[in-house]
């Protein structure tokens, strides 16, 4: 949605993420293995666990971290509209569903969708 807000291409799932002057070389994991994908900068990016290994934080960081003061600052603040973009045009339930039939055979089956006008 960000991606499509902005009017900027996007590149999902990314677990290696290359820079080559004014494009972004992104390789991510689907079913049949790696795929490589080029975008125009600036663009969208989403991360996959893969692209970094994460730091765990050791037990006296944890207590400086309680300590510290946490600065609150608003959207104006900053110049962010925060209005919302998203217009509900209506919002109906789902049709309900029919009741489904059980059959003890193959032919019962084939039998049933012939009738129905399936197959």
């Amino acid at each position: 949605m960000t991606a499509a807000l902005l009017d900027w291409p996007q590149a999902t799932f990314a677990s290696e993420v290359k820079v080559e002057g004014e494009k972004l070389t992104v390789v991510r994991e689907i079913d049949g293995g790696l795929e490589t994908i080029s975008v125009k900068l600036p663009a969208v990016v989403t991360a996959d666990l893969r692209l970094n290994e994460p730091r765990y934080a050791t037990l006296p960081n944890i207590m400086k971290a309680k300590k510290k003061k946490i600065d609150t600052v608003k959207p104006a603040d900053l110049g962010v509209d925060t209005a919302s973009r998203v217009h509900v045009l209506s919002v109906e339930d789902p049709p309900q569903r029919q009741a489904g039939v059980k059959v003890e055979t193959v032919e019962d089956l084939v039998t049933k969708l012939r009738e129905s006008g399936r197959i």
